[in-house]
């Protein structure tokens, strides 16, 4: 009988339920807004492989997903799911705001062998919570892999209510809830309402890396964290600390993913900084070959180059990686 913490779809990708552990959501490296940098993805997904996160995550606001066209999205999920060979659990992102597109996505997602689909709510007119419930329950029933929430309200303008994701909950398909909101409150207020509804394999994952331990240790099932690109050693073992109770170490790898916040993803003035800052420092840790941004956004000039440099100089980095065990 098969392990009925194991979710296997028709190609036989397996997604552990509930599923944990850092999983980043990868930058899309580009060389303009049409063309995909499939050698730079290629060093980008081992980098991480080698660096022993858990899962790999495409699409998502780290990925720029809603800037890039139905082609390039396609072809970063098919090249990513290529690439990736099943070492790993893929999740692709299938957020839209045509429940057709969101369909389309997820159709080449599990064609091409991902794990999973993310999905945040459509963004435009905002919906209500009766509103938000009806679309997931239209939603789900078509999509072939398992669903995992995005909770994203300073981008979608939209939150899931706790008793919103408790009621999605109750469908299989829908396995896990990654929040965005940095509101430590709301996290656990999430994950005690899906308890309460008797659900007990619903993952919950954390997007800010600034409060992911801290998740974690109250329960939380690991981190969505887009510094994860760059040094993902250094979440793998705030991961680990933060599971085994390590408080120690744990505050003491806190300190190099606060200086990595405030000194990369802050540089601009701009709400894209934090996109900007971690694909220069990718760029210039020779992790992908270009910064490119996908338009309306632009990679940052010079200064800004030089400051995101200073940034990574004043890191313990050795042969490309930083050497969080000096």
């Amino acid at each position: 009988m098969a392990d009925k913490n194991l979710y296997t779809h028709s190609m036989n990708t397996i997604l552990p339920q509930p599923l944990g552990g850092i999983i980043p959501p990868l930058v899309t490296p580009l060389k303009d807004n049409e063309t995909l940098d499939i050698a730079s993805l290629e060093r980008l997904i081992n980098h991480l492989i080698e660096g022993g996160v858990h899962g790999l995550f495409v699409l998502g606001t780290t990925g720029e997903a809603q800037s890039l066209s139905y082609k390039v999205r396609h072809q970063m999920i098919r090249e990513s799911c290529r690439i990736n060979a099943g070492r790993l659990p893929l999740l692709a992102c299938i957020t839209d705001t045509s429940i057709v597109e969101s369909i389309k996505l997820a159709n080449v997602a599990a064609e091409c062998g991902a794990a999973g689909l993310v999905s945040a709510p459509p963004y435009y007119f905002a919906t209500g919570q009766p509103e938000l419930a009806q679309f997931y329950e239209e939603l789900v029933p078509q999509l072939p892999l398992p669903l995992f929430l995005y909770n994203m309200p300073s981008h979608v303008k939209v939150n899931f209510a706790p008793d919103t994701v408790a009621r999605l909950a109750q469908m299989p398909q829908v396995v896990g809830l990654k929040d965005s909101s940095a509101n430590a409150v709301y996290f656990q207020s999430v994950a005690y309402a899906v308890r309460q509804s008797g659900r007990k394999d619903f993952a919950m994952l954390c997007g800010p890396e600034e409060i992911t331990g801290e998740c974690v240790l109250m329960g939380g099932h690991g981190g969505v964290n887009g510094g994860a690109n760059m040094f993902p050693e250094l979440y793998v073992a705030m991961y680990n600390a933060a599971r085994s109770g390590d408080l120690v170490e744990l505050r003491r790898l806190q300190q190099y993913i606060l200086q990595i916040s405030a000194s990369i993803y802050s540089i601009g003035h701009h709400s894209s900084s934090y996109l900007k800052g971690l694909k220069c420092a990718c760029s210039l840790l020779g992790i992908i070959d270009d910064d490119f941004v996908a338009s309306p956004y632009y990679k940052f000039f010079q200064p800004e180059r030089d400051k995101v440099q200073a940034a990574l100089d004043r890191l313990p980095i050795r042969n490309g990686k930083l050497d969080i065990f000096q």
